[in-house]
């Protein structure tokens, strides 16, 4: 991102860019950046955007091979058309021969490394990933955005934020967007500001309703429950959720005990880093064989909901009040 913004603040571009990765917020930002940085604003003539896998490869081609007008580049976006990922030999070999006016941007989920496309714009062009921030970079991140707003958070509170709202970016940025018009003229953004207006993303709540089971209260579980359901949260993908946070809890439980860092448990568990962290505060209230069992269970219950042995909503209910009473 550093090496974009430079360009960008010299002028000085490249003709291939490659922005790859899972966090779909700072690909966007980036994508935007650079298109403001070469078109004009209103100008359609040189600024054309192709989007998904059903794109007219020739039609591209065409494109790309014709001299922008009155401006000094034609510039091509391929938005997760797949053929920054994988391109046959014609494509390859006719973008190889390109003018220097034309520049394509090219917005992927994923690469291959050694695929030849790759191996192209990163000789010829710029790679760059957009890999999903870990708990500093995204704390750093929040701050930095209510700073521009006028607003200040402390650490606390912004890891408390966080834990919210959740890690998604655009997410985040919604949020911040409320609390910055619900504090209106106050600067000092509070944990009570945001409990009042913020958002709890679903994997908070499984995670506020696995507290809840730790500690046995059963009835604030069962209402966290209830508000899912409220908020018309299929009971599967409910107990999806809590089938999968009973999982990482284990995961993260077992590799902490043989002594492995937050870092190497998010890399091998593909959690995020700051997601590991606050499992490990929550796996010290269950003991594996308790989680086994739990799991076990929702295992247990699914396959009796899917065989009609159990209504789906009242099945998980049971479930929430056999972990809750332990």
């Amino acid at each position: 991102m550093k090496t974009i913004n430079e360009h960008i603040k010299k002028q000085e571009f490249v003709s291939f860019y490659l922005l790859y990765g899972e966090e779909d917020y700072l690909k966007k930002q980036m994508k935007e950046r650079l298109i403001k940085a070469l078109v004009n604003d209103g100008d359609t003539m040189n600024f054309t955007n192709f989007e998904g896998k059903k794109v007219n490869q020739e039609e591209i081609l065409d494109l790309a091979e014709t001299l922008p007008f009155f401006s000094k580049y034609r510039v091509i976006v391929l938005d997760h058309t797949e053929l920054g990922k994988k391109c046959d030999e014609t494509f390859l070999k006719r973008i190889e021969g390109l003018p220097d006016t034309t520049i394509m941007i090219f917005v992927e989920q994923s690469v291959d490394k050694r695929s030849k496309i790759y191996k192209f714009i990163h000789k010829n062009g710029y790679a760059a990933e957009m890999a999903i921030q870990n708990e500093k970079q995204l704390m750093q991140w929040t701050a930095a955005v209510l700073k521009k707003e006028g607003k200040a958070i402390t650490s606390q509170n912004a890891a408390y934020f966080l834990h919210k709202v959740g890690t998604d970016m655009n997410m985040i940025r919604n949020e911040i967007d409320k609390l910055s018009v619900y504090t209106a003229e106050r600067t000092e953004i509070t944990r009570k500001d945001i409990d009042a207006i913020c958002s709890t993303e679903i994997t908070g709540r499984i995670f506020d309703m696995l507290e809840a089971i730790a500690f046995g209260q059963q009835k604030k579980a069962l209402n966290l429950y209830y508000e899912l359901l409220e908020l018309k949260e299929p009971p599967l993908k409910i107990l999806a959720l809590l089938v999968r946070q009973c999982n990482q809890l284990l995961l993260v439980k077992s590799m902490t005990a043989h002594g492995m860092q937050n870092r190497e448990i998010g890399k091998k568990g593909g959690i995020h880093p700051f997601v590991v962290g606050k499992l490990q505060k929550q796996a010290r209230s269950f003991t594996i064989d308790r989680l086994k069992h739990m799991i076990r269970a929702c295992g247990e219950m699914d396959e009796g909901i899917k065989t009609g042995h159990y209504v789906d909503r009242i099945g998980i209910e049971l479930l929430i009040v056999d972990f809750s009473g332990r």
